[in-house]
């Protein structure tokens, strides 16, 4: 096991993120870097640091045979794999600056980035990619190359700019190139989601990103046995500082995820020890949990509740929060008949879970921990590299955003935001210095557009949005967040966005769960979601999860359908963030129905 102090040397000695490469190369070149499922052979694969640097070394040779200039923007459009890190690499040793692209985002949403970005070349994985980009690529002027790793031939989709990988990699060997920017220049261009509007590109210098990498790896007790794996996109910010260059500075190797719907079975293939996720993931197991647990036995739904109870008084009392208890005898117990099973379909070796990008129900987090996860929440923006706070596995307030990393100052400020100042604050939006002096201050502090408090022990709580506060007709003001998170703890509810701006009352646009509204249905003996009693038991269970909120926000009327909001319809960012203002647009008629009447 690597021993702060050994960490810290490591990442100390470097400035760059392919200096960071360089060195994990030369300190352990013979080590498992990345694992990956060959489609080919149909079995995982394993890559060293050692091969890893031979096709960095021939990326940067194909790299420069493009004449591309220190400086140019180079764009990556693959689901993750080692040759997202093969290029990334390559092109920062050259100092040319990445643009890393939603694998399923819109053409539109590309075409712009590319354009804004003036992006020299695109990679991207095959023919299905291009095939959704072809639709725009009249649009991409820029572009000199668009380089696809999977070869096709297609008459209906032939474009004079797009090259094989296995046409342009070169196979001589060479030796890593070392001509990287400067710490402090840009190195990526991370266009955020745009929740509203055009995505805002955000510049990343190396040292930001590195800096914050070391920073989140001193704050736990990572190692080289540890096996992260990877399956947000390394387009998001906390993937890839955190699943990709705070692996590469403890010297962890890497696991690539084939997919969200084959998650489940590649945890219980490979085992992972540290997982990275939002909270959507936490939250589909934990509906799946509560839907198996609907069709077992009285006994069996009491037994559950029990571990989960006990477990979390044991992790209280271990935080020194909770004085012990006899009830902990039944721990060891308990563990083996419910809680190991339950992990074990996590892969059984799971030493810590982060959950970031957005809040996590406090219900959901009680249930994990209970079980014995190490769940530990943190907070950042894709402007601060991300990670602003984290909790700790010895320091954890599950309920909180943890504590600052090393580096990082907050402070609440009399509107009760939260801003923040720190090394790994951006450089500023791409071409856009009206944005930025709008979110960074004259004082240097980054302005988060989040309500906060922080407790005397430091820890800081999201207490709701600047912006995202709807104010009712009788001007109580609600945050809807809170109530969603709630409401989306119940597997019937797939989606939920509350609605009542300038209303009498809260309503919501709901989007149910196929299989669980099936059995909701039956129950009710009901057949469509218009029906008076569907809207009725809806009602009810709704207002059953908001008891513990304020009697003005509870929700008297529902829209129900069936149909997700998806990235592909527009009414999500690609980091599965509701679009607000699309879907009040795409549901106006629907809104208006609720308040007729009043």
């Amino acid at each position: 096991m690597i021993g702060q102090d050994i960490i810290n040397s490591q990442i100390a000695s470097v400035n760059t993120l392919p200096a960071l490469f360089r060195e994990r190369v030369k300190r352990t070149p013979q080590q498992v870097a990345y694992r990956y499922f060959d489609k080919d052979d149909k079995s995982w694969q394993s890559l060293t640091w050692a091969n890893m640097s031979q096709q960095v070394a021939r990326w940067q040779a194909a790299l420069r045979q493009e004449n591309l200039a220190p400086g140019d923007r180079v764009a990556i459009m693959l689901h993750n794999c080692p040759q997202w890190v093969m290029f990334d690499q390559a092109a920062l040793g050259l100092g040319l600056v990445t643009v890393p692209l939603y694998t399923d985002d819109r053409p539109d949403n590309v075409a712009y980035i590319i354009n804004q970005a003036e992006v020299k070349l695109l990679l991207l994985g095959g023919a299905t990619q291009w095939k959704r980009l072809y639709t725009v690529r009249d649009e991409l002027s820029s572009l000199r190359h668009i380089l696809s790793i999977k070869a096709f031939d297609d008459k209906n989709f032939e474009e004079s700019r797009l090259v094989f990988l296995e046409h342009w990699l070169v196979d001589e060997q060479s030796a890593l190139c070392a001509e990287e920017s400067p710490p402090d220049n840009l190195a990526s261009i991370v266009y955020t989601s745009g929740t509203t509007g055009s995505p805002k590109g955000v510049m990343l210098s190396h040292s930001n990103m590195l800096r914050n990498a070391q920073a989140a790896a001193s704050c736990m007790n990572f190692n080289p046995d540890d096996l992260f794996l990877s399956f947000l996109p390394l387009s998001h910010t906390l993937e890839r500082t955190d699943g990709y260059y705070l692996p590469m500075v403890v010297g962890a190797p890497v696991a690539y995820a084939r997919s969200i719907p084959q998650l489940a079975m590649d945890l219980t293939t490979l085992c992972p020890t540290a997982l990275i996720s939002v909270p959507r993931i936490y939250e589909q197991v934990y509906a799946k949990i509560q839907n198996q647990l609907e069709k077992k036995s009285a006994l069996a739904q009491k037994l559950f509740t029990l571990t989960v109870e006990v477990g979390w008084r044991r992790f209280e009392y271990r935080q020194g929060r909770a004085a012990w208890h006899p009830r902990l005898l039944l721990w060891p117990l308990l563990r083996r008949l419910v809680a190991t099973p339950v992990l074990d379909k996590l892969g059984g070796r799971m030493r810590v879970a982060i959950s970031g990008g957005a809040a996590l129900s406090p219900t959901i987090a009680k249930l994990f921990i209970g079980l014995g996860l190490n769940l530990l929440q943190g907070y950042g923006l894709t402007e601060t590299s991300p990670v602003i706070s984290v909790n700790r596995p010895e320091d954890n307030v599950p309920e909180s955003i943890g504590t600052i990393l090393p580096g990082v100052e907050v402070k609440v400020d009399d509107n009760g935001e939260l801003l923040t100042k720190s090394p790994y604050v951006m450089l500023g939006y791409w071409k856009n210095p009206t944005a930025t002096q709008e979110i960074i201050d004259e004082g240097g502090w980054l302005h988060t557009g989040d309500k906060a408090r922080q407790d005397e022990q430091g820890h800081l709580y999201i207490t709701g949005r600047i912006k995202e506060i709807i104010v009712m007709g009788n001007g109580e003001k609600v945050p809807p967040a809170d109530m969603e998170i709630m409401i989306c703890t119940d597997p019937l509810f797939e989606q939920v966005m509350i609605v009542g701006e300038a209303k009498p009352f809260l309503g919501a646009l709901l989007v149910l769960n196929a299989e669980h509204w099936q059995s909701f249905a039956k129950d009710l003996n009901a057949e469509t979601l218009q029906e008076k009693a569907v809207h009725q038991a809806i009602g009810k269970r709704l207002n059953k999860h908001l008891k513990d909120f304020p009697g003005y926000a509870q929700i008297r009327r529902v829209s129900l359908s069936l149909e997700p909001w998806t990235i592909d319809n527009g009414l999500l960012t690609p980091t599965l963030k509701m679009k607000r203002a699309r879907i009040l647009e795409r549901y106006a008629a629907e809104i208006e129905q609720l308040y007729k009447g009043f």
